[in-house]
């Protein structure tokens, strides 16, 4: 089995760090830059920044803020909102980005990945997915963070992103973000059998159990949070300890 990844998620909005509940109920989380250099030094794999509204707002993300973060971590990076064109990410990286993430322009238009992936490389583009279980059980995607369905199915959209050259898929689940009762386990575990690329889990993350069961039974290759990482309910270096204590590979501190 590979090292599993622990992620911290830093969502943006106006320029700070805010948490939900559902994609809604946004409350503040502390300075992206100092949260940043602190994930790296407590040994986090990698560092996530979405801008939330980006998309929804019709503008670029932060160039200068994600600038300012990359000059203070020595982990991977990924950065994601407002990315509609190649420009962009070219811009992005120039900046200090590892990994670009595309949700909402890549629905729209999914030859941005192939783009993406053929100008800078797979291991550069993440789809990211918010989707939301429907009443006959069907997973369905959405846009604009979260506020618009799309009728896409998270199985088949994930699928086409995987063929058309994307690296990894970030799926979060809107039923459980926030909520902090465990992630979508079944749900994640179906993609991991249907996909051959890396599945980041997010939304749902609460104790340090919810971390063991992602691995084990939902069998993400790396896990994503925020409000346990930023309001200190949950230290990295403690999860680590305790993830090996259970069997489960991950990084070194």
């Amino acid at each position: 089995m590979l090292a599993k990844r622990i992620i911290p998620c830093l969502d943006i909005k106006d320029g700070q760090t805010v948490k939900g509940t559902h994609f809604v109920n946004l409350r503040h989380a502390g300075d992206p830059v100092e949260l940043a250099r602190a994930y790296s030094d407590q040994g986090a794999d990698e560092l996530v920044f979405l801008d939330i509204t980006a998309s929804f707002e019709g503008r670029k993300t932060f160039t200068e803020l994600v600038r300012r973060i990359a000059e203070n971590i020595s982990i991977p990076f990924t950065v994601g909102g407002g990315i509609h064109e190649l420009s962009d990410v070219e811009r992005l990286l120039e900046a200090g980005a590892d990994k670009i993430s595309v949700n909402s322009a890549a629905l729209r238009n999914p030859g941005l990945i192939d783009g993406i992936a053929s100008h800078f490389g797979s291991q550069v583009c993440v789809l990211a997915v918010d989707a939301k279980r429907q009443a006959d059980s069907s997973w369905k995607c959405y846009l604009n963070g979260g506020r618009v369905e799309t009728g896409r199915d998270l199985m088949d959209w994930t699928y086409e992103a995987q063929e058309r050259g994307a690296g990894e898929v970030l799926f979060t689940s809107m039923d459980h973000d926030g909520v902090k009762t465990g992630y979508a386990n079944g749900t994640l575990a179906a993609l991991a059998g249907r996909l051959s690329i890396p599945v980041i889990a997010s939304g749902g993350a609460g104790t340090r159990e919810h971390f063991r069961d992602v691995f084990l039974e939902g069998k993400a290759d790396a896990a994503l949070a925020a409000s346990v990482f930023h309001f200190g309910e949950i230290k990295i270096p403690d999860l680590k300890l305790y993830l090996c204590a259970q069997g489960i590979p991950v990084r070194a501190l």
